[in-house]
């Protein structure tokens, strides 16, 4: 008889930031400036190494596939949160919810897969430059990529399948401002634990492996650059896997911290802070981190800005 009077809940209410009312605007007006530089940086990122086929070369093709799974995680998250800003009706249905998740996941999964990509291309071009075009066949580069992007799909995959076990039949609050797997774990009915456990084991597998590539590649790294005679060589080196290693730190960082500690869904209300760094803002700076840093991507800007001039010039002076 108890299990008659369950209704199963099929609809969620995100609320996000809704606890500060006074911030709506100020949020609004930070959120979208975010979303426009974002898809504009990352997706002008693709559309340059796209265009130049100097830049078609394994770490510039790595590059182009995180900048355009940036923009896909950024779309999957902040078009929602921008609209529930200023919504009165903050709904969103459980395969909504699913289907946001899914989305949000494939991209930060195959993120990881092509930073340990990326870090292992500079490996080999540091530590063995004259077999680097060997060795980064573009066999091997489209294995790489084609690999990044199974695995980014395996792991939503089986988290979502796994969400089917569960039933929401209680509260239907999310104290977030976009559908995670924790929170709806905590509003389960059912024991989440096969799922939390899972979760667990995925999301740990896949940081480690990632996270093991990016590491030893460094270590490496660095070893060699130390190594180094040239002051000059030795200087420039640095700052590139400086600024390389500062945003794969703080990606990686946040999402071990969320989705491997203990007690994790039991303080999902205090994830949201971390959870804005890795679907906003690293979004926001790895274009700059990882382009505007690099000589050869601003001289092809530097170059197509110059033509463009030069084009504009023809046309002001034809009759």
């Amino acid at each position: 008889m108890a299990e008659d009077n369950y209704s199963t809940t099929t609809e969620f209410i995100l609320i996000g930031f809704s606890d500060h009312p006074g911030l709506k605007v100020p949020l609004f007006l930070i959120f979208f400036a975010i979303y426009l530089i974002t898809m504009v940086g990352n997706l002008g990122l693709v559309a340059l190494i796209y265009m130049e086929r100097h830049l078609h070369t394994p770490m510039y093709i790595f590059l182009g596939n995180l900048a355009l799974m940036d923009a896909f995680c950024s779309c999957a998250v902040t078009p929602k949160t921008l609209e529930n800003l200023f919504s009165e009706d903050r709904r969103i249905s459980l395969y909504e919810c699913m289907a946001q998740f899914y989305f949000l996941c494939l991209a930060e999964t195959t993120d990881c897969y092509l930073l340990s990509a990326m870090a292992y291309d500079r490996y080999v071009a540091i530590c063995s430059p004259l077999q680097y075009h060997t060795i980064m066949s573009k066999q091997l580069c489209i294995q790489m990529t084609i690999g990044a992007y199974i695995f980014g799909n395996l792991h939503p995959l089986l988290e979502v399948g796994l969400l089917f076990r569960l039933t929401f039949c209680g509260p239907n609050i999310i104290n977030h401002f976009f559908c995670d797997l924790l929170p709806l774990h905590a509003l389960s009915c059912a024991d989440p634990y096969i799922n939390e456990l899972m979760l667990f084991i995925l999301a740990g597998a896949n940081l480690i492996l990632t996270i093991a590539i990016v590491l030893i590649s460094y270590f490496y790294i660095l070893f060699t650059i130390f190594k180094m005679k040239s002051k000059g060589g030795r200087g420039k080196a640095l700052s590139t896997c400086a600024s390389h290693f500062f945003s794969v730190s703080i990606f990686y960082g946040s999402l071990f911290f969320v989705y491997t500690r203990p007690n994790s869904i039991s303080e999902v209300d205090k994830d949201i802070p971390i959870a804005i760094f890795y679907t906003l803002i690293i979004p926001l700076l790895n274009p700059f981190i990882y382009s505007l840093r690099n000589k050869e991507v601003i001289n092809v800007i530097k170059r197509l800005m110059k033509k463009r001039k030069w084009c504009n010039g023809l046309k002001q002076v034809s009759p």
